[in-house]
């Protein structure tokens, strides 16, 4: 692969891993940072030079928009009358597509690619890859990828360059936007995020109550570690009868019974509203 790839925001958070796995491919890649800061730390520790956004675009066969959800539509306005058509806009994250920020450009190719993260649950003996938990650098992850709009002939583009963003890889999914906003924000923030932070919360009031804190943050993510692989069926095996009567008891005492309305279509749109 050689085709040219506009990454905007080159320098962030986000944008500095993908401009550091893609110096590691064969694309050609044009780099584009607002932030003094970022350009700073490109030169430094990349040895990467950034363009304007019109040598950038120049060519470009993919756009990368590694940006906050609240710049995407803005930015892919301001840079739409300067794609050719069939030109790829890749971003990062369902929710501003989801929400209908895009521009109306039929003859351009919408492409969402997310990562999943490395699983808590990997036998990797690398150390590095033990601490990799945001994953892109040294422990596998799994990803996720829509072809929002666009030929068909476009998605092995965008899954190669999503591959590459996001590697190593341990497993690639195709689903539709639809679906990827049911797991970001759904699942993993609205649901896993919040019942994290409630777990977290749980363990500081413990710790309140006069349990030592390191015992209590041992006691907690121990725990975690073995329900979960019970749970997700990482191990065989089955909960106490003391366990089961405090699951029966404890869901309802800590869960509306409404919850799982959280899925519904107008509720991801609230959020995803929310944070575009």
């Amino acid at each position: 692969m050689n085709e040219k790839i506009a990454l905007f925001g080159a320098g962030g958070k986000m944008g500095f891993r993908l401009s550091s796995n893609l110096q590691r491919s064969d694309y050609r890649v044009a780099h584009i940072e607002v932030s003094e800061a970022g350009r700073k730390r490109l030169k430094d520790e990349l040895n990467i030079e950034c363009v304007s956004v019109d040598a950038a675009l120049d060519g470009a066969q993919v756009v990368i928009l590694a940006v906050p959800d609240t710049l995407i539509g803005k930015l892919s306005h301001e840079i739409a009358p300067k794609l050719k058509a069939g030109t790829m806009v890749m971003t990062l994250d369902a929710a501003a597509p989801f929400a209908g920020h895009l521009p109306e450009r039929p003859d351009l190719t919408y492409f969402v690619a997310h990562p999943c993260h490395p699983l808590i649950f990997h036998d990797d003996d690398d150390p590095k890859a033990r601490r990799d938990f945001f994953g892109g650098a040294y422990a596998k992850q799994s990803i996720t990828s829509a072809l929002m709009q666009g030929p068909e002939s476009a998605f092995d583009l965008g899954e190669d360059v999503a591959k590459t963003i996001y590697a190593p890889i341990l497993r690639s999914y195709r689903l539709t936007v639809d679906q990827m906003a049911l797991l970001e924000p759904g699942l993993s923030e609205t649901v896993c995020a919040t019942l994290l932070y409630v777990m977290r919360e749980a363990m500081d009031e413990t710790v309140k109550l006069g349990v030592p804190k390191e015992a209590a943050r041992d006691f907690l993510l121990g725990h975690m570690g073995i329900l979960s692989a019970v749970i997700f069926n990482e191990i065989p095996g089955a909960f106490s009868d003391a366990c089961n009567k405090a699951i029966e008891f404890g869901k309802p005492r800590l869960m509306r019974d409404d919850w799982k309305g959280v899925f519904d279509r107008h509720e991801i749109a609230d959020s995803i509203r929310r944070i575009t």
